[in-house]
């Protein structure tokens, strides 16, 4: 009775998340002038310029790595495949749309992580994010606590222990080791990092993340040119079932509709793009403007959906029809169907290449969710011993996850994390003006090296009353215009 009545709150939820989000993210498109076009070259030249820029903190560099690794995960790969078999090749083109628009949401709401973030002492890095901006912003503290509370149990303890669990389930499959010492091994890696701090966290992603993405991405790449002459079909495949076009690729079930719902909802749940959970990360970094880091958690929407998932889908819709058929193949193959479709294309022995990504996939996004829970942690309070707590009990859900059935955990998460996406989404619509403010600031200062770019705060404007603090009048006066 418990996941029945999940299941219809989880629903409800998910139609009103996907109308809203896209509303969200066509809104912020139009205000920011397609900010996550026009600006998708300053995007890339401000990544890799930014690896220097850290000053006592973290990098934004770091902070795109660590919020990059929460996002591309296990989801990536099995949720990529449940979309295919629940909405068919055309709940890609829907996951795609999502990301488009997405990226313009992903940018406002770090950018206004940076605008109210708040020093933190203890690690010489900032903290910032939704629960931050809600207080700072609105003027709502106990709506930020309730912000901090879903996520802390969404993130820190629930997803945490399903990544933890896909590992212990993929190690058991592929060299036959029982969970429980896979458990073991997991925990101990998980504590030595995360007892290190945020710091810690962001030195493994900042060269984990990417080159797990690069590996995967060049497995996805060997079967795209061994199968070239076939990817427009395959592309063709994607178009058709995203508009009816042909029954059969639609969806295993109301055709259009479940195309649309399960390639909006996979691609939502992928990217969090508007869910209020990347922009912890955002607010960590040692930015000279905060669109600086906008524009960088922009960039990663764009990696985890129209890069890492696209790459997923080609190689299981290139697959024999025997591996995968629209419309026919069900959804309990979901957790194994990419590693199946990769190893029918280029042989078995990919299978544990693809075993290991896959715990490295996981096991980042475990580090990755962990600093999102820290922060919201400190937004609520305890200090040392309150991060001491948190990090043991992250530790003991990634062991429990790792030999434990997690099907109404996960559901309750889904819950948690959509009451997170309301609430961010309403501080979005309170505080996104702010953002698009920074923007045109940002564009006043063309011609300016990403990395020599300051905010300009004048007295008396709109921005100068909203942004409380000192954070962003501590600039050189040579970079401020007063």
């Amino acid at each position: 009775m418990l996941d029945t009545i999940i299941g219809w709150v989880n629903d409800g939820l998910g139609w009103v998340l996907i109308v809203t989000l896209l509303l969200a993210g066509v809104l912020f498109t139009i205000l920011t002038k397609g900010v996550q076009f026009r600006h998708f070259g300053t995007m890339w030249r401000t990544i890799f310029s930014s690896r220097a820029n850290q000053g006592q903190g973290i990098s934004s560099f770091q902070a795109f790595a660590v919020s990059l690794a929460s996002r591309v995960g296990t989801g990536n790969i099995v949720g990529v495949a449940v979309a295919l078999t629940l909405g068919g090749p055309g709940a890609i083109f829907w996951m795609w749309l999502m990301a488009g628009f997405g990226m313009a949401t992903a940018f406002v709401e770090a950018t206004l992580a940076q605008l109210f973030k708040i020093r933190h002492g203890e690690d010489h890095t900032f903290r910032g994010g939704p629960a931050y901006y809600i207080q700072r912003g609105m003027g709502v503290r106990w709506l930020g606590i309730v912000f901090a509370l879903a996520l802390i149990f969404t993130f820190g303890f629930a997803f945490n222990m399903v990544q933890a669990n896909t590992i212990a389930g993929v190690v058991e499959g592929t060299w036959g080791i029982a969970p429980i010492w896979t458990a073991i091994v997991l925990t101990l890696l998980t504590g030595v990092i995360i007892f290190g701090g945020i710091k810690s966290v962001a030195r493994v992603t900042e060269f984990l993340a990417p080159a797990m993405a690069l590996v995967y991405v060049l497995l996805a790449v060997a079967v795209l040119v061994t199968r070239a002459p076939d990817v427009p079909e395959a592309l063709g495949q994607i178009f058709a079932g995203a508009f009816g076009l042909d029954q059969a690729l639609a969806g295993t079930a109301g055709g259009i509709l479940a195309a649309m719902l399960n390639g909006v909802r996979r691609g939502m749940f992928s990217n969090e793009a508007g869910m209020g959970s990347a922009p912890n990360a955002a607010a960590t970094a040692n930015a000279s403007h905060p669109v600086q880091q906008g524009l960088i958690q922009s960039a990663g929407v764009f990696v985890d959906t129209l890069v890492v998932c696209t790459a997923t889908a080609l190689m299981i819709l290139l697959s024999a029809p025997d591996i995968y058929t629209p419309g026919v193949t069900q959804r309990d193959v979901s957790a194994t169907l990419t590693q199946t479709a990769l190893a029918s294309e280029l042989g078995a022995w990919v299978m544990p290449i693809m075993a290991v990504l896959i715990f490295v996939f996981a096991f980042s996004s475990v580090l990755g969710n962990y600093t999102y829970a820290e922060v919201n942690q400190d937004f609520i309070g305890g200090g040392r011993l309150g991060n001491l707590l948190m990090r043991t009990l992250v530790v003991v859900a990634v062991f429990w996850g790792s030999i434990q059935e997690l099907a109404t955990v996960w559901s309750l998460a889904d819950v948690a994390m959509s009451i997170m996406a309301v609430i961010n989404l309403t501080a979005l619509a309170f505080l996104g003006r702010y953002a698009v403010m920074a923007l045109k600031d940002f564009d006043h200062q063309r011609g300016v090296a990403p990395m020599e770019r300051a905010l300009v705060i004048r007295p008396g404007s709109r921005l100068d009353a909203a942004v409380p603090g000192d954070m962003w009048r501590e600039t050189s006066p040579s970079k401020v215009t007063v």
